[in-house]
């Protein structure tokens, strides 16, 4: 399948990323390469990408918060997510717009401050409504085609550090993210 002809210009783009004050993930397809694998005796095992990490953690310290909504339950997602200092976790839940509901449902929101990366139908629920839906570039069809935009990484492969990346330059806040990693 090829990809979707984008229908935001990169300055409508920047412009939506640099309102982004909260980053939802999906992790099967979005912080994972989507494939499931078991041992023999049934337990689960994820592979996480350590760009995706670093991303989110200075994402993070750079004032946007990171939240995980996914179908899947995972121990394993329950052990990055707090590896990472990700708080709002909800997991077993493929009614990902309930699930946003009930993730805010003490804090007062603005839908178009919210980015979402998605790869699969149950995405869709909360990705029609938020200000900033991105798809992975493996996605399913219909969710690429109502992404905002299209990651060049794929999912598990650095997909969320290049949407990470994107939301600190559209903010003006990179560089203060990345100086305590350069020699002075």
């Amino acid at each position: 399948m090829t990809q979707p002809t984008p229908t935001a210009s990169q300055q409508q783009i920047h412009e939506k990323l640099s309102k982004v004050r909260h980053l939802i993930l999906d992790v099967d397809g979005v912080l994972t390469d989507g494939r499931l694998y078991f041992d023999n005796q049934g337990n689960e095992q994820k592979t996480f990408h350590t760009l995706d990490g670093q991303g989110i953690k200075m994402l993070q310290k750079s004032g946007v918060a990171v939240a995980i909504i996914t179908g899947r339950r995972s121990a394993l997602v329950e052990k990055r997510a707090h590896d990472l200092g990700i708080t709002r976790l909800i997991q077993g839940r493929e009614d990902k717009y309930t699930a946003f509901l009930e993730l805010f449902a003490n804090e007062p929101y603005d839908l178009e401050n919210i980015a979402y990366v998605g790869d699969d139908y149950p995405d869709l629920q909360l990705m029609t409504r938020v200000g900033c839906p991105i798809a992975v570039p493996d996605a399913a069809h219909p969710v690429r085609e109502r992404a905002l935009f299209v990651t060049e990484r794929r999912g598990g492969m650095g997909a969320v550090r290049e949407v990470c990346d994107r939301i600190m330059h559209a903010q003006g806040t990179f560089e203060a993210a990345l100086a305590p990693y350069l020699a002075d």
